[in-house]
C-alpha cells in the first residue's frame, strides 16, 4: 500500500458534520468547566499539582516510546543517576525537558501569544540533551520525513507529512487558525489544531510531544482553563492506536467530523479524571496540613507540608538544607513524619549517604493506583 499523503488544501477543514458534534460540545465544555473551576479555589496550585505535571509529561513521552516512571523521574531528581542505564537516562531527560518546556512556554505567553515563536523555542528546549538532539531542535525541517515502521523508507512508510518547500506556509496557516475568532467552537477549534500540528509534522523529531503541549496552552489562552494545567496524555496513551487511526483518517479520507469527535471524548474524559485527581489531591492537602499541624505545633508545618507536596520523593538532606525551615526543625519535622508513616523509606541512610523518602498517598493519586 502507499503511504497517505499530507491532506493539501484541506485545512481548515471546509465542513463538519455539526449533528454528530453538537451532543459532545456541550458536555465536554461543562466538564473542562467542572474542572477548571476546581483548579481556580486550589492554593498554589502549581505546587500541588506538580506531581499530575511530571505525570503528563512521561506519559505524552511515553507515546513517544520512551519508557521511564514517574517514580524514576522523580528518583532521579532526588538522587542523581544513581545506578539508572544511560538508555533510562536519556528517557528521563526527555520528561524533565518536557516540563522545563511547559514552564518556558507559559513564562514566554506572559508576552506572546501563542504562536510560531513560542512553538520554536519550546522545541529547541525539549530536545536538549536526548535523543534527536542533532535534528535541527527549534528549526523546522528542511527536508522530507515520514512515519512508520521502524526501519521504513519513504516508499513503504504509513504516512508522509507535508514537504519540506510547504512547510513554513502550512506553518503561518496554522497560526492564523490558533487566532481565528470565528470558530463553532473553541474545543472543536483546538481539535483541528491539533490534528494539523500532528499532520504537518513540521519538526524532524518531538512533533508529538509538543502537539500535546499546545493542549493545555491552548486552553489556557483562550481562557477556558486559568492556568495550563490540562492533562489529555492518559486517554491518548491508553488508545494510542485509534489516536493514530484517527489522525491518519484525517488526511487519507477528511475525516474531521471522526477526529473531532475522538478528540471531544478525550477531552471530556480526561477533565473528569484531572477533577478527580486534583479534588483527591486537594483533600490529602487539606487532611495533611491539620494532621501535620497536631503532630509538629511548628509554625513551618505548611512550609515543610508544601515543600513535600512539590518533591514528593526526596533525600533528607534536601529537604533539610533547601526547605526555608531552621535546620533543627526540618531535622524534627522528619522524624515526626516517619514516626506516624507519612512518609515511606525508599533507602535508608547510611554513612554519608542521606535516607530517601517518599509521599506515597500524593504519588499513587496522580498514578491513579497503588505503586508506592
Amino acid at each position: 500500500m502507499k503511504p497517505v499523503q499530507y491532506h493539501y488544501g484541506g485545512f481548515p477543514p471546509k465542513q463538519l458534520n455539526l449533528e454528530k458534534l453538537i451532543p459532545l460540545i456541550g458536555p465536554t465544555n461543562a466538564a473542562v468547566a467542572r474542572y477548571d473551576s476546581l483548579l481556580s479555589v486550589i492554593p498554589n496550585a502549581a505546587v500541588l499539582l506538580s506531581p499530575l505535571t511530571t505525570q503528563e509529561a512521561v506519559l505524552s513521552s511515553r507515546i513517544e516510546g520512551t519508557q521511564a516512571t514517574m517514580g524514576e523521574v522523580m528518583e532521579y531528581e532526588a538522587e542523581g543517576d544513581k545506578n539508572f542505564s544511560e538508555e533510562k537516562k536519556v528517557d528521563i531527560q526527555e520528561v524533565l525537558n518536557y516540563r522545563k518546556g511547559m514552564l518556558h512556554a507559559m513564562n514566554a505567553m506572559g508576552k506572546l501569544p501563542l504562536s510560531q515563536r513560542v512553538i520554536l523555542q519550546v522545541h529547541e528546549i525539549l530536545m536538549d540533551s536526548v535523543r534527536g538532539h542533532s535534528k535541527s531542535p527549534g528549526v523546522y525541517r528542511k527536508i522530507p520525513n515520514w512515519i512508520g515502521p521502524a526501519g521504513c523508507t519513504l516508499e513503504t512508510a504509513s504516512y508522509v507529512p507535508i514537504s519540506a518547500d510547504k512547510l513554513t506556509d502550512a506553518m503561518s496557516d496554522f497560526e492564523k487558525y490558533i487566532h481565528l475568532d470565528r470558530v463553532p467552537d473553541r474545543l472543536i477549534q483546538l481539535a483541528v489544531m491539533h490534528a494539523e500540528f500532528e499532520s504537518v509534522h513540521p519538526f524532524l523529531d518531538g512533533n508529538g510531544r509538543l502537539g500535546r503541549m499546545l493542549v493545555p496552552l491552548f486552553l489556557w489562552e483562550k481562557e477556558l482553563i486559568n492556568q495550563p494545567m490540562f492533562y489529555i496524555s492518559s486517554f491518548l496513551e491508553a488508545n494510542r492506536d485509534e489516536y493514530y487511526d484517527r489522525l491518519l483518517a484525517v488526511s487519507r479520507d477528511g475525516s474531521w467530523t471522526e477526529w473531532c469527535e475522538f478528540f471531544l471524548k478525550a477531552v471530556q474524559t480526561q477533565a473528569a479524571s484531572n477533577e478527580a485527581k486534583a479534588r483527591a489531591i486537594l483533600e490529602l492537602y487539606n487532611n495533611k496540613k491539620l494532621q501535620m499541624a497536631e503532630l509538629t505545633h511548628s509554625q513551618y508545618s505548611i512550609i515543610a507540608l508544601d515543600w513535600i507536596f512539590q518533591r514528593p520523593i526526596f533525600k533528607s538532606s534536601d529537604f533539610i538544607h533547601s526547605v526555608d525551615i531552621p535546620n533543627a526543625t526540618a531535622k524534627r519535622i522528619i522524624i515526626v513524619f516517619r514516626k506516624n508513616d507519612l512518609l515511606k523509606t525508599l533507602e535508608e541512610a547510611a554513612g554519608s549517604r542521606s535516607a530517601v523518602y517518599a509521599f506515597s498517598e500524593l504519588l499513587n493519586i496522580a498514578e491513579g493506583r497503588d505503586v508506592f
